[in-house]
């Protein structure tokens, strides 16, 4: 990609693609090799997918993941002609550009930043499959076997707070997701 500190004229602005949800690595790349091959690399330089890693807790163990920030959507970093609207409009798997009306309208730096930023936040985050007062089974640990309610959930951390009846009394226990199951 050409560098577009060296061009005089008008400035590379970024701007939002809506695409079809899920097929944003697809699009990414067919757009890239349409802008190889119909000669635009002085129009569109960057294309990217704001994505983040994740933990995610499945069947008990811990895995990361790579989530996408904002799905459907893809930033594209161009200098907006007829030209480049073509190329990236005719993208098979583009719906079309973000903006109003038939316009479209490009982002700050400062948004791009924010996002750039968030994206690569060096804590990975856990990401939970349950929610407030859902009955879970407890599988490890002192209370191995006893059933519960979740009180609270902490996926900074990946810890949840269950609600054991012990001796007929509400307690609440700290645990790791991996410590219990859905029931």
């Amino acid at each position: 990609m050409v560098d577009q500190t060296q061009i005089a004229g008008p400035v590379p602005k970024w701007y939002v693609i809506h695409i079809q949800t899920s097929y944003e690595g697809r699009v990414k790349q067919a757009l890239e090799q349409r802008v190889k091959s119909l000669g635009v690399e002085d129009k569109i330089f960057e294309i990217v997918i704001p994505t983040r890693e994740i933990i995610v807790v499945k069947k008990g163990k811990k895995t990361k993941a790579t989530e996408k920030v904002f799905p459907g959507y893809i930033l594209v970093k161009m200098i907006l002609n007829d030209d480049s609207w073509l190329v990236v409009r005719t993208t098979e798997g583009v719906t079309g550009f973000v903006g109003a009306g038939l316009k479209p309208t490009s982002i700050s730096d400062k948004e791009v930043e924010a996002i750039m930023k968030f994206v690569k936040q060096e804590q990975p985050k856990f990401k939970s499959k349950f929610s407030i007062g859902e009955a879970v089974k407890i599988t490890d640990g002192p209370f191995s076997d006893f059933l519960g309610s979740i009180q609270e959930i902490d996926e900074e951390k990946g810890k949840i707070k269950v609600l054991v009846s012990i001796f007929d009394r509400e307690t609440p226990v700290e645990l790791d997701f991996l410590q219990v199951t859905k029931l």
